[in-house]
C-alpha cells in the first residue's frame, strides 16, 4: 500500500506545481502571466523533480501509467500491480489539480475564456488533426520513457528499473528537454493520468462559464503516450544495454 500511496502523493505534486504554472500564466488577475512557455517547461520540470523526489525510494516513481506500462512490457515491472499504479496516479492527479483550483480560486472566478479555463486542466492541440496529435504523443512519450529506463539503469537482466531520488534531477530535464523540444504541437501531455485526472476535475468542479471538457479529443493523450511508452519498451527490449 505504501508504494500506492506513494505514486498518489508524487502525482498529486506534480500536477499541483505543474498545472500549478500554467494557471498562473494563462488566468486573469494573476502575478505571473509573463512567464511564458519557457517558464511553463521549466515548471513542469522542476513539478517533476520534486514528484520523483518524494517517491522514488518508495514506490519507483513512475507518476505516469505510460511509465508504469512500459515497465511491465519490458520485464521491470509486476503486471499485478499495474492496475494499482494506474488508479493511484490518476486520483492523485485528480487531486493535485483540485488544489490548483483551490490555490487560483478568485482568478478562476475573474476569468471567462473556455478555452483557458481548459487549458489549466489538461492537453490542447495547436493545430486540431487527431492522428498528427497522436503521432506527437507517441513520439514525445518514447523519448520520455526509453530515456527513463537508461537514467534508471535498466539492462536487459531480471534486475528491475527503479528511479531513486538521485535520479529526480536528470529525469526532471529530459522533461524539460521534451517540452522546449516536442511540446509544441499537443502541449506534451506525455502522461495519461496527467491529461485525464485533471480533465475529470474540469468537468466536476463548479467553474463559471468553462464549457465543455473537450472529450472529443481525451483519447489522444491516453493512447498516445500508452502507445508511445509500449514502443520505448519493445526498443529497450531489442537494442538493451
Amino acid at each position: 500500500m505504501s508504494a500506492y500511496l506513494f505514486e498518489f502523493i508524487g502525482t498529486a505534486m506534480l500536477l499541483l506545481l505543474g498545472n500549478g504554472i500554467v494557471a498562473n500564466v494563462v488566468l486573469k488577475e494573476t502575478k505571473g502571466p509573463d512567464s511564458g512557455w519557457i517558464g511553463i517547461t521549466l515548471a513542469w520540470g522542476i513539478a517533476v523533480f520534486t514528484g520523483v523526489f518524494i517517491a522514488a525510494d518508495i514506490s519507483g516513481a513512475h507518476l505516469n501509467p505510460a511509465v508504469t506500462l512500459g515497465l511491465a512490457v519490458a520485464g521491470k515491472f509486476s503486471w499485478n500491480m499495474v492496475a494499482g499504479y494506474m488508479l493511484a496516479q490518476t486520483l492523485g492527479a485528480m487531486f493535485g489539480t483540485t488544489l490548483v483550483w483551490l490555490t487560483y480560486k478568485k482568478q478562476y472566478d475573474a476569468t471567462n475564456d473556455q478555452a483557458t479555463l481548459l487549458a489549466t486542466f489538461a492537453t490542447g492541440p495547436a493545430i486540431r488533426s487527431p492522428l498528427w496529435n497522436f503521432v506527437t504523443e507517441v513520439i514525445g512519450t518514447f523519448a520520455l520513457v526509453f530515456g527513463v529506463m537508461y537514467i534508471a539503469g535498466g539492462t536487459l537482466g531480471d534486475q528491475p528499473v527503479k528511479l531513486g531520488s538521485l535520479d529526480a534531477l536528470p529525469v526532471a530535464l529530459l522533461v524539460i528537454g521534451i517540452g522546449l523540444g516536442l511540446g509544441g504541437p499537443t502541449g506534451y501531455a506525455i502522461n495519461p493520468a496527467r491529461d485525464l485526472g485533471p480533465r475529470i476535475m474540469h468537468a466536476l468542479l463548479p467553474l463559471k462559464g468553462k464549457g465543455g471538457s473537450d472529450w472529443g479529443y481525451a483519447l489522444i493523450p491516453i493512447l498516445g503516450p500508452f502507445t508511445g511508452g509500449a514502443l520505448a519498451a519493445l526498443a529497450f527490449l531489442v537494442i538493451g544495454t
